[in-house]
């Protein structure tokens, strides 16, 4: 019987002929954590009274880093002490990492046809690569931690069938906007997003990590795209060990399908408080107190590159502060070699290491009350980002340039 991928990767990780609605007991290849999930997992780890599967754990602090207060400095010395107990081999510390899943991408962790599990909703990024990757609890890490097993429902999947190319600037943000405003933040709950069509290949790969990224926002287990030439080449001298491209079926069976020409879709933009709150920029006028340009949904050098091209030679409006944050160490690196962070701190941005930090409320960016930010980050919940009556308006990061330049919610097409 033909199988989606997701069926195909649990049936070979599970040893099971397995198809959507059964529970499988499947063996992972990469359970992660981070400095706010881990502690709860080493806890129930050290409970079970076992050693760890060393190889299998990764971990990385990035989401309060640098450590903003003594709770969080508490919090990751806790994550080093157990480190040094086990004599964890991939453990990532704060100038040597960024984040949790740009670090799992950029030190070859993720790779085709492998099962990921982090204890962080957005673990499904790396499906953007062809991995069945998803989010778990931390005491189901600890599970992992000692086993490297874990169970799985077989999710059903959703086709996401594309045709055309992108116009413009238009990125993998605003399809992946476009998709949850269509079905909702609840339309994909337990299910397998699925890329196909034509239009895939001319969807980068920066751009398939952030779609996948989003997966969870529409309650999906994970978003995975094919691996094809694009793939093969991002992994080519990064990724670990050896790997094996899964492609669904010609007759596998979805719950759904739907169909979207890349060539028609235009900025967009997800207004407070759910992802699902999308409207095309060109019909909004907001203006903005400040603009984030990071996260492990748009923190990578292709963004930075598309930001810098904006904001090259202009200057962020006096009425608004920019902040930008490179997704990890490496794209930090890279965004210095090629002048971009010269760019964006003569444009008056504010640029720092890589972190989580104003993703999530924690530091370094900080809303006030009444506060609104236009933000390349995943979520714009009720007090996400800061005090409870801001506002986070969500887009990709062409417009999040944009708009610090102008001063309100624009289009790159009106500078």
């Amino acid at each position: 019987m033909a199988k989606t991928i997701s069926e195909k990767i649990l049936s070979a990780k599970s040893g099971v002929d397995a198809y959507a609605g059964q529970i499988v007991e499947a063996e992972i290849d990469y359970v992660m954590a981070n400095d706010v999930t881990a502690p709860l997992a080493f806890q129930e780890f050290e409970a079970l009274g076992c050693d760890p599967v060393r190889e299998k754990i990764v971990l990385v602090p990035d989401h309060f880093v640098p450590n903003k207060d003594i709770a969080s400095a508490e919090q990751a010395a806790l994550m080093r002490r157990f480190v040094q107990k086990w004599g964890l081999p991939n453990y990532f510390e704060v100038g040597r990492g960024g984040v949790c899943h740009q670090v799992m991408v950029d030190e070859g962790f993720a790779a085709p046809g492998r099962l990921i599990v982090g204890a962080d909703s957005h673990t499904c990024t790396y499906g953007g690569i062809n991995a069945f990757s998803t989010g778990i609890g931390s005491t189901e890490a600890a599970a992992c931690f000692a086993e490297g097993r874990l169970w799985f429902k077989v999710p059903e999947a959703m086709n996401v069938h594309l045709t055309g190319k992108f116009n413009k600037q238009v990125s993998g943000k605003d399809l992946i906007l476009k998709i949850i405003s269509d079905i909702g933040v609840d339309g994909a709950n337990y299910k397998a997003f699925e890329f196909s069509g034509p239009g895939v290949a001319s969807v980068p790969v920066h751009d398939r990590l952030t779609i996948s990224n989003m997966a969870i926002e529409a309650g999906g287990k994970a978003g995975i795209f094919p691996c094809d030439q694009a793939t093969e080449a991002h992994l080519k001298g990064r990724v670990r060990g050896e790997y094996t491209p899964v492609s669904a079926d010609e007759e596998a069976q979805y719950a759904s399908t739907l169909e979207y020409d890349l060539g028609e879709l235009d900025y967009m933009v997800a207004f407070p408080h759910l992802p699902s709150n999308g409207r095309l920029v060109s019909e909004v006028d907001v203006p903005i107190d400040q603009a984030f340009l990071g996260s492990c949904t748009n923190g990578r050098i292709e963004d930075m590159r598309v930001a810098a091209a904006i904001l090259k030679g202009r200057k962020v409006h006096r009425d608004v502060r920019m902040i930008v944050v490179p997704a990890s160490t490496e794209v930090y690196q890279q965004a210095m070699d090629e002048g971009l962070l010269s760019i964006f701190t003569k444009a008056g941005a504010f640029v720092s290491g890589p972190t989580c930090a104003a993703c999530l409320g924690g530091h370094m960016g900080v809303l006030a009350k009444g506060e609104k930010c236009v933000s390349s980050t995943n979520r714009n919940f009720i007090g996400r980002m800061g005090h409870r009556d801001s506002e986070v308006y969500l887009a990709g990061p062409a417009v999040v340039a944009a708009s610090a330049v102008a001063g309100k919610i624009v289009s790159p097409e009106v500078l």
